[in-house]
């Protein structure tokens, strides 16, 4: 059975995020209250947080991983602010610029909000942002990261920067016409596995099916438009920034293929497992977490899918071609067969999982 997928903790940029503490530059808030926005759990944090710290992260193994480490786990309220906002700023810079503006939301007059970003991830870029929108800006290097911060006066703040920046992250159509926001996977396009996967779809494709990993939702809305004969779609996705705009493009797709189908969207840890039995699950599983890639990923939710589809169920899933999933696929399903290999990538159909 599926057990979950652990990725391996940013040590440097946590690492990183301290040091100023280490150094005396910065000192930690006397009432021992912080907010840390896109939290990672690691040894750094572990030995560094408080009782009264709150975490928050959207992606779900990650905030499980937080809350296995005795973190207390969840959202601020909105008008709740603190005296340090921490961060761990993402590489898209819309998502970035974005989460910089939220986490002034969150600081308290006189407070410090304190970022690290490995330099290879963007980090010049993100101080001068900052520096954009609080003003002057403190930094110092260490493990291959930069690590800056702010403590900026009210009036420092450039607000209708922040105004503009806040807007970034809420779910907005692409030129193509899909709902998405800045960050997701190919948040800006139809990714080309996706495309070739759905182009794959059989005609005769039916009953309860779910897609999991489903991102801002495409392969389901392909599903939506090419398959009359499924009787119930549900879209799975851990990352609960993909859920609206995932719902958004659903229920456009549902409206103009003149459907009244039961779609349900999902925050969900597919590595852990499925809550329900479906006839068919289709898939474009990730592979990777930043560069890393990451084969076991794609085998987890493939674990996940034989384990969740009834007894003459299918999966079908898209991949690169070098990603060694025969294997497994052999293992656990009676019948696998390719359905199409181009552009370096590959659509595979599995057929009657094995226990």
């Amino acid at each position: 059975m599926s057990t979950g997928f652990a990725a391996d903790a940013p040590e440097a940029a946590l690492s990183a995020l301290f040091v100023p503490f280490d150094s005396g530059v910065l000192t930690l808030p006397v009432d021992g209250r912080a907010l840390f926005l896109r939290a990672r759990s690691g040894v750094r944090l572990r030995e560094m947080a408080q009782p009264d710290w709150l975490c928050e992260q959207g992606f779900r193994p990650f905030a499980d991983e937080l809350a296995r480490c005795g973190m207390r786990v969840g959202e601020p309220s909105p008008e709740e602010t603190f005296p340090l906002v921490l961060l761990l700023p993402p590489r898209q810079r819309d998502e970035a610029r974005a989460l910089f503006a939220r986490a002034l939301d969150h600081l308290a007059p006189g407070g410090t909000l304190l970022a690290s970003m490995a330099k290879a991830e963007g980090a010049k870029s993100g101080e001068a942002d900052l520096a954009r929108l609080a003003g002057t800006v403190g930094s110092l290097s260490k493990h291959h990261c930069r690590v800056f911060w702010a403590t900026p006066a009210a009036t420092a703040i450039d607000q209708t920067l922040q105004q503009e920046w806040r807007a970034l992250d809420a779910p907005r159509e692409t030129a193509d016409g899909w709902w998405s926001r800045p960050g997701l996977f190919a948040w800006d396009r139809v990714d080309r596995a996706s495309a070739l996967l759905a182009a794959h779809f059989p005609e005769d494709l039916h009953g309860r099916v779910a897609d999991i990993g489903a991102g801002y939702g495409y392969l389901a809305t392909q599903l939506i438009a090419r398959c009359p004969r499924i009787v119930a779609l549900d879209l799975y996705e851990a990352e609960t920034r993909a859920l609206e705009p995932a719902r958004r493009n659903a229920a456009n797709a549902l409206r103009m293929a003149g459907r009244d189908l039961p779609v349900g969207v999902h925050g969900h840890d597919v590595t852990r497992g499925l809550p329900q039995r479906y006839d068919v699950i289709v898939s474009n599983p990730p592979f990777h977490l930043g560069r890393a890639d990451l084969p076991e990923l794609g085998r987890a939710f493939i674990t996940s899918a034989a384990d969740a589809l009834n007894a003459q169920g299918r999966l079908l899933i898209v991949a690169n071609r070098h990603l060694p999933y025969e294997a497994l696929l052999a293992a656990r399903f009676a019948e696998v067969r390719q359905l199409a290999l181009q552009d370096g990538f590959k659509v595979i159909e599995a057929r009657s999982p094995r226990a």
